[in-house]
């Protein structure tokens, strides 16, 4: 039975979290609104404000929350992540001073399952402490998210691995101590053998940034964007760098964004709620045509909309997390990939509606809608874009489909009316 239902205590813990977010990680995003601050963990008049409330944040054991026992974590679960992550999703800065900022959490994930000693003592313990931060390097600029179509390569001479190639789009590489990079090392082996993920420190020579491209929420000049253009340029490794062995990268990859892509999911639940929660308030509080604007039936309808989109969204996440926590591993793949491809579609109809709720003062910055709204685009496209998940979800229940043995379809109505009298035709005969 799916019981979504959580104990006293940690209920607790998530009335301190609303409260803690909503009066204190909202107020640092309207200090430092721009990505940069939050991962330029040498800004020091942000991290002046950051540090503390970090501190509260390990005062009442919610740090970094995302890694299970084995890793080092308090290993809540996903239900009680996404009950977490829901909060935090009302806030930019509220995942760093929780410790669960991406891609972080994935990147400590896989230095916590693949990485050596050596590697966890170095980079795993400041990253999970909050004083460094890193970067996960995959997609391309020919291939997007594409792993087969990739061409950034390493190769072995004597005890390094030599990298070479282009990616694209990597997140605050302009900051990160490590960047876990993925490369094609066996082009002939089989499409998901071809590749291998390497940790390379990010002060290694040839790594070369082309430039840092602004995303729509970012300024236009891109000063401050963290989006990468990277050329590794004969970037050179140790042969342990290496994570979960030669040919292995996809493997790895998945483990790692499965969860960060559900971790999306929970985290815009809790967005959108606030979108919602702005345009309830806007309703009764302004008016037009003699009436408040709650009192218009399309305006209802919108906000009707809005909220029962969402709340059939939160379900399907939450069942997804439920589904983590109780099954076998994988089994959520394809739940996973719902939630992925329903993301897109929920983010952008429930933040325009509130956009347009709001008029004018919606497109403008004195909101927060207009940064959500902006937002909407960048996920439908993050891990992977809406049509790689619609067509895994499609295939994971075309796979277990028979074809109709006949000329119709199995549930036509003819056909089954002849098999219905000839099973019961003795009892309408009078």
């Amino acid at each position: 039975m799916i019981d979504f239902r959580v104990e006293p205590d940690f209920q607790e813990k998530l009335d301190w979290m609303n409260t803690f977010v909503r009066e204190e990680c909202e107020l640092v995003d309207l200090l430092f609104p721009s990505p940069y601050d939050m991962y330029d963990v040498k800004h020091s008049k942000a991290r002046r404000i950051v540090r503390p409330l970090q501190e509260q944040v390990k005062a009442q054991e919610l740090w970094a929350c995302h890694l299970g026992p084995d890793l080092g974590g308090p290993g809540y679960g996903q239900v009680k992540l996404a009950l977490m992550n829901e909060i935090l999703g009302r806030s930019s800065w509220a995942p760093t001073v929780f410790g669960t900022q991406a891609p972080d959490t994935g990147n400590a994930e896989i230095l916590a399952m693949f990485g050596t000693e050596e590697q966890k003592a170095k980079y795993l313990k400041p990253l999970m402490d909050g004083d460094i931060v890193s970067c996960f390097s995959m997609t391309e600029p020919q291939a997007g998210a594409d792993p087969l179509e990739f061409e950034c390569k390493a190769w072995r001479e004597g005890d390094e691995w030599v990298i070479e190639g282009e990616k694209w789009f990597s997140s605050n590489a302009r900051f990160a101590e490590f960047i876990i990079v993925m490369a094609v090392t066996s082009p002939d082996n089989a499409p998901h053998e071809r590749m291998s993920m390497f940790l390379v420190d990010g002060n290694t020579p040839g790594i070369e940034i082309l430039r840092n491209s602004p995303m729509l929420t970012d300024d236009l000049d891109g000063e401050n964007a963290t989006s990468a253009y990277i050329r590794y340029n004969q970037v050179r490794v140790p042969l342990d760098a290496i994570l979960g062995g030669e040919g292995q990268a996809f493997k790895v990859a998945q483990a790692r964004l499965g969860g960060g892509r559900i971790h999306h999911c929970m985290r815009t639940v809790g967005l959108l709620q606030r979108a919602i929660d702005m345009m309830l308030e806007r309703a009764v509080s302004r008016r037009t045509k003699g009436k408040r604007l709650a009192d218009h039936q399309i305006v209802q309808a919108q906000i009707a909309d809005s909220i029962i989109e969402l709340e059939q969204f939160r379900l399907l996440v939450l069942k997804t997390a439920w589904i983590i926590d109780n099954e076998p591993h994988g089994a959520a793949r394809t739940h996973i990939g719902m939630c992925k491809v329903q993301l897109g579609k929920i983010f952008h109809d429930v933040a325009q509606r509130a956009v347009h709720l709001h008029g004018a003062l919606g497109i403008t910055h004195e909101t927060p809608l207009g940064k959500i709204w902006a937002g909407a685009p960048a996920l439908a496209v993050a891990d992977g874009p809406t049509e790689v998940h619609q067509v895994q979800v499609a295939r994971a229940f075309l796979k277990n489909v028979q074809p109709a043995p006949g000329l119709f379809p199995t549930d036509h109505n003819p056909t089954r009316l002849e098999a219905a009298k000839r099973k019961y035709g003795h009892l309408l005969e009078d």
